[in-house]
């Protein structure tokens, strides 16, 4: 497990963030297809949160993209580097995602995202801002449609309806279950829909949600647990980031429970 900071410069208010979201959406990459479904590594990243102890852990897994096989799984855990704003959420995630996805000892081939790419209101989710900085091709599955509409898809499993901001199609709703809930399908960098809608069909075989998702889902929930053990929320924020206030009068009263690993000061 990678233990990761807040990197040096990262936005701390949400006009300097949205200001990087302006910055870099002109660099997302929308006329490649991607990589073939059922070829090669599909990688799935996802995050785990505890705000009381101001961590969120990451876990970047690797199929093998035709047997839907485990080759390479990695996690990281970090300071939670940024607040709750909706739109803004990739800046909570990614210093810690990077670092799970930089701890692979192989190639991650395509990322799929927990969340968003083009479906975003800026247009700019989670899937595109990771491309953007990593260079990978990237696609968002997420499992509700956020603030877009579209019709519903028909109930047979490979059906799919244009997810809509107002006429612009963002990605689409997809059935990957016959009579289930659909999954909401984006772009994220260096992928065409078309094929991010295969490759999702592809990811799921025998559940709704990709196995690359549910595989980094059950992957990062057990490397926050693991570093929140024995943790009080007092002296997990504490030693996260001793600089700032959390009570420090009464953790120094109290002590760093025995046997907790401290996290690096950002």
């Amino acid at each position: 497990m990678t233990t990761v900071g807040v990197p040096e410069g990262w936005p701390a208010t949400e006009e300097e963030a949205r200001a990087v979201q302006d910055e870099l959406r002109g660099r997302v990459v929308l006329d490649e297809p991607g990589p073939p479904p059922g070829t090669g590594p599909v990688t799935g990243v996802d995050v785990a949160y505890d705000d009381d102890l101001d961590l969120v852990a990451a876990a970047a897994v690797v199929l093998d993209a035709g047997t839907l096989e485990v080759v390479a799984e990695t996690t990281a855990v970090g300071r939670i580097s940024f607040p709750y704003v909706p739109g803004l959420l990739a800046f909570r995630e990614i210093p810690t995602v990077r670092a799970a996805l930089d701890a692979l000892e192989r190639p991650p081939g395509l990322v799929v995202c927990d969340g968003y790419g083009l479906a975003h209101p800026r247009r700019f989710g989670l899937a595109s801002h990771l491309g953007v900085l990593t260079g990978l091709p990237t696609m968002g599955v997420a499992k509700n449609p956020f603030t877009f509409t579209h019709a519903d898809p028909g109930p047979a499993r490979g059906s799919s309806a244009a997810l809509l901001a107002g006429r612009e199609e963002v990605g689409r709703a997809l059935r990957t279950r016959d009579g289930v809930k659909p999954v909401y399908v984006s772009v994220g960098h260096r992928v065409g829909l078309d094929n991010a809608l295969a490759h999702t069909l592809a990811l799921t075989p025998a559940y709704r949600l990709p196995e690359t998702t549910r595989r980094a889902d059950a992957l990062c929930r057990q490397a926050l647990k693991e570093a929140t053990r024995d943790r009080s929320p007092l002296a997990g924020r504490a030693a996260a980031d001793p600089a700032r206030h959390w009570g420090r009068t009464v953790f120094d009263q109290q002590g760093q429970p025995a046997g907790t690993p401290p996290l690096p000061a950002a």
